[in-house]
Parts: structure tokens; sequence; C-alpha cells
């Protein structure tokens, strides 16, 4: 006897069977919250091109921290805004600014936190760029590891648990490795922006962190859009260096990516949602184009099921929340 072709179907249209044959379910603790610290007190500025996101001053964070544990959200990646930047980055080196600040405020107030670091130098810099200049305006690759290692020491210094190398020059990561290891910082994780794309999608971060190039573009050191085998060179070769977890940049745009290089490599994975990503679906949120909890979940589950464990949204205390109501 044949089988009812339509009982396939009601058994998919129960919940209880839907849950139990899930193949991939996310977590609040598999979200990373972006927080922009910047300089000063008492500062809480919005950010017009991000909805819902805004830049804090150290002494303004515990609330944003507070409603992110609150719904399970552990995880904080900081990038820090100067006061000045200069041609030499030298805010970036400075042990009271934002970022290592806010470490240690972090740290003394909520230590169940696990706390993250961009390290690059495009917001500290006046060109914008994430690597000292030549004087024919050339990035130069190795001074500009030596000014990273020191970066991730202050940060690592202050507290950080993980450091987030983002520059994407030669050899950043073996860089760190070796400076973190000599101070005796071997529990210091490295998150490697393994594979980060000159991306369009960047728009409303360098808005954010007031960090856009001041004359061409970033192109000559991050990757070509249409590059797909370099995006696992790259990756193995971070690996080789002493990463811990790799990361995919953006996510959405690049998630045959982020598939292939979590078949390549036996690192935990990481995507980031970024500015663009966010601003895209808020905008169409805001004009009824789509219902956007819905649209934040299905693209947070598809980042997930292409092979992220941890994913950075701008979303990751609305989609907690949703995650927790069972949405």
């Amino acid at each position: 006897m044949g089988f009812p072709i339509d009982r396939p179907r009601r058994l998919r249209n129960s919940e209880n069977i839907r849950n139990l044959v899930k193949e991939y379910r996310l977590h609040p603790s598999q979200l990373i919250l972006p927080l922009f610290i910047t300089f000063g007190q008492n500062k809480k500025e919005a950010i017009s091109s991000m909805p819902g996101v805004f830049r804090y001053s150290v002494d303004r964070l515990s609330p944003v921290i507070e409603e992110a544990r609150k719904v399970g959200v552990s995880s904080f990646l900081l990038f820090g805004i100067p006061e000045t930047k200069d041609l030499e980055a030298t805010q970036a080196l400075n042990p009271e600014g934002p970022v290592p600040s806010a470490i240690r405020f972090m740290k003394k107030h909520f230590p169940e936190t696990t706390i993250m670091t961009d390290v690059c130098i495009d917001e500290y810099t006046s060109h914008g760029h994430c690597g000292f200049l030549s004087p024919d305006n050339r990035i130069e690759n190795d001074s500009t590891l030596t000014c990273l290692a020191r970066m991730a020491l202050i940060h690592a210094r202050a507290g950080a648990d993980v450091v987030a190398p983002s520059d994407m020059m030669d050899g950043r990561v073996s860089a760190l490795r070796t400076a973190l290891d000599k101070e005796g910082f071997t529990d210091t994780l490295i998150m490697s922006y393994a594979v980060k794309y000159a991306s369009s999608f960047y728009g409303p971060f360098r808005d954010a962190m007031m960090s856009g190039p001041q004359f061409g573009d970033r192109s000559s050191y991050q990757m070509d859009p249409a590059s797909r085998t370099e995006a696992l060179r790259e990756a193995r070769l971070d690996v080789e260096e002493g990463a811990d977890i790799l990361m995919v940049k953006p996510a959405l745009p690049y998630l045959d990516i982020l598939r292939d290089v979590k078949n390549a490599v036996d690192l935990p994975m990481c995507a980031y949602q970024v500015s663009g990503e966010y601003s895209t679906l808020v905008a169409a949120g805001q004009n009824g184009w789509i219902n956007l909890d819905k649209a934040i979940m299905e693209s947070l589950l598809c980042i997930h099921r292409a092979g992220a464990s941890a994913i950075i949204t701008y979303f990751a205390i609305r989609a907690a929340e949703l995650l927790l109501k069972g949405d």
C-alpha cells in the first residue's frame, strides 16, 4: 500500500515534529554584539545610517550590557573612536584610550562577559587606511604589523579575552601571536578576520567610526569579491600562523565562501553581519517591505547553516529576545 502523499505534510505542520527534526538551532550565546566606544563622558550618540545603534562613552555602557546579558548575550566586540587622529595612529597605543578603558570597566562590573577587541588602525589614522603609508601613499605592511602587535598587547593587558585583527595585512596573526605569547598571554585568543572582502556593505560602519578612507579605497589589501580560492589560501595561512577562530566578512553576500572555509579548515568559524546588511534590513522593515523580525531570524539562521558557530550582529539583543520567545 502506497504512503499517503498528504501525511508527510501533516507531520511537517506539527510544531513539535519540526522542532525534533531541526538541523540547525541558534542560541543567544552564539551572538556577539558590536559596541562603538567613544572618548569623553556621558555620551550616547545616535548613528544616522544605523538606526538603533549608538556610540557610547565608557560611563554609559552599563545599560546596554545589562540589556544584552538579560537575554543571554554575553560576548561583545569593541571598536574605539579616539578624540584625535594622526598619521602614526598614536591613540591606537594609548592604554587609557576608549577600548582599554572599556575593557577594564567591563571586567570590573561584568566579569562574566567575553570581551573581544578590534585590532586595526583605520579608526586611529587621519587618512582612514588600515596600514601606515609610504611617502608615495602605498600601504606599508611590515611597519603596520609592529603597531598592531603593540595594540593587541595593550588590549590583552587591560583584560581582553579575544583580539581580532581586521586589517588584512600579511603576517598579522603571526605577529600578534608571537607578541602575546612573549608576554605570557598564551590564553588570549586570536579571532582573525581571515576573509574580509572589499565590500560596499561597510558604509554605515565607516559613518559610525568616522573612518572612511580620505583617498582611494581598501581594495589593495582587502579581497576582491570575485575571488573565491583566495579565501581558502588566506584562511589556511591564518591557521598556520596561530589563529584560534576564523571570520568571514560580510556574511550574507558570502555564504558560499563561509561554507568553503568551514569545509577546508578545522577551526571554529565566525561571520560578521555587517553594518550595510543591518541597515538594509532595518530600512526595508521600517518601510513595511519585509517583516523585520522574521528577516532577522532567517538571515542569522542562514549564516549559522552556512558554517558560522558564532555571529557578530547589531541585531544581537533583538534576535536573542526573539529566540527566547521561540520566534
